[in-house]
């Protein structure tokens, strides 16, 4: 049975590093954009010039809920050093990962 997703795509664009004290404020708006039930969520992170663990943790989720959901999260152009902390954690197979466009 098919999830019924009113919104075909919704982007978030991050604008500051997704770390610290960040990842509280980045939370709840991710969980709204994620609330919209979109079949796809995208999370730009091309002016995001770092990740942390906390924030990893919080996509993690994100990636688990959009997957019961029968949605898809995709994270967009994510700089170097984010890529980096992905492969670190070992969740860069888990997560998609996006080009820029």
């Amino acid at each position: 049975m098919r999830t019924e997703h009113p919104v075909p795509e919704a982007t978030v664009v991050v604008t500051e590093a997704l770390d610290g004290p960040a990842v509280e404020r980045w939370r709840d708006r991710l969980a709204a954009a994620a609330a919209a039930r979109p079949a796809r969520l995208v999370i730009d992170l091309r002016s995001s010039p770092r990740i942390d663990a906390a924030a990893i943790v919080l996509l993690l989720q994100l990636h688990r809920e959009m997957i019961r959901a029968d949605a898809r999260l995709t994270l967009r152009a994510p700089v170097a050093r984010v890529r980096r902390m992905l492969g670190l954690a070992r969740v860069d197979h888990v997560l998609e990962v996006e080009e820029a466009r």
